[in-house]
């Protein structure tokens, strides 16, 4: 049986977050269009009769400008140091810039089994699928050359390169065999009904940033947080379920507040019932979500405040 850990590491918005959903089957990560969208590693489990894949969907490659930037850093290497294996996903071209430079140093000093994942495959030529493969594969045998071990030098000749998409659901049975392929043999490390190691409270304040990723303008949404104040169920006159929900949006600057709450409170609004609706989803009841919006001046740079939010740095 094959079981183990496998580290999801890319630039941001190649898709990561989307795969891994596609290929479990359902929403555990949250996705937009905008950087830094996964802050955390997200950990969600897959298991058949194969075997069980932990999925470590870590943030995207970017460069450090603030604390919490150091934090998702340290987040990406620990990542690749605990992993049985890694899957590195790109888009569909020939460009190698300082990132796709990090991630080859990374994965070469790690001496784990790696596979290359083309994905948004449905955009793109087959000619520059072709190309793109060429290219990652080179430089990934000349990174194992440059900072590999001699063992790992001959597999990285067979370095395996699939293309697929995550939001088109094209090859996804053959990039899960392909991850079964990579992994080693063992035990399941949960019981096969696990799906995430995520709490609600948790997975409750990232599809409420993500609705501020999704809906809000240019830079304001990086420097939002989510915290969950109060979230407790309760059984309505009529003897139905329903979540109490109260929590906190972040931001920097006082400006930014009153963007986020948008004209008679209308973008707050469209934050909470689109957050709710996922919500829903996820709990199988009613919710009841009520949203402040605070400011917090500095809080990406502040040990204190990254602490509070879960951001704890590991070294």
């Amino acid at each position: 049986m094959k079981s183990g850990f496998l580290a999801i590491l890319g630039r941001p918005n190649v898709g990561k977050s989307t795969i891994m959903n596609a290929l479990i089957g359902q929403k555990i990560a949250i996705v937009s269009p905008r950087a830094q969208t996964t802050r955390k590693k997200i950990q969600t489990v897959y298991t058949d009769d194969r075997g069980q894949i932990i999925f470590l969907d870590t943030p995207g490659i970017t460069k450090a400008e603030t604390k919490l930037g150091e934090y998702m850093d340290d987040e990406i290497e620990e990542t690749v140091k605990t992993a049985d294996a890694a899957m590195w996903i790109i888009e569909p071209s020939t460009f190698i810039g300082a990132g796709e430079r990090k991630v080859l140093s990374l994965l070469a000093k790690s001496h784990k089994p790696a596979m290359i994942v083309i994905n948004k495959e449905d955009l793109a030529e087959e000619n520059k699928i072709a190309r793109t493969k060429e290219t990652y594969s080179q430089a990934y045998q000349q990174a194992v050359l440059e900072l590999g071990k001699a063992k790992d030098i001959e597999a990285a000749k067979d370095v395996k390169i699939l293309a697929c998409s995550g939001k088109a659901g094209l090859h996804m049975k053959d990039l899960m065999q392909a991850i079964f392929d990579l992994l080693p043999e063992g035990p399941l490390y949960y019981d096969p009904d696990t799906l995430t190691d995520e709490t609600e409270r948790e997975i409750a304040s990232e599809y409420i940033r993500e609705k501020c990723l999704l809906f809000l303008d240019k830079e304001i949404p990086h420097g939002i947080a989510v915290e969950i104040m109060k979230m407790k169920e309760r059984t309505t006159a009529n003897g139905e379920p329903i979540v109490d929900i109260e929590a906190s949006i972040l931001c920097e600057r006082e400006s930014h507040k009153g963007i986020v709450i948008g004209k008679k409170g209308a973008m707050l609004k469209k934050i909470g019932s689109n957050a709710r609706h996922d919500i829903e989803e996820m709990l199988d009841c009613k919710v009841n979500l009520k949203l402040w919006v605070k400011v917090r001046p500095g809080w990406r740079d502040n040990d204190m405040n990254l602490k509070s939010l879960g951001y704890n740095k590991k070294k």
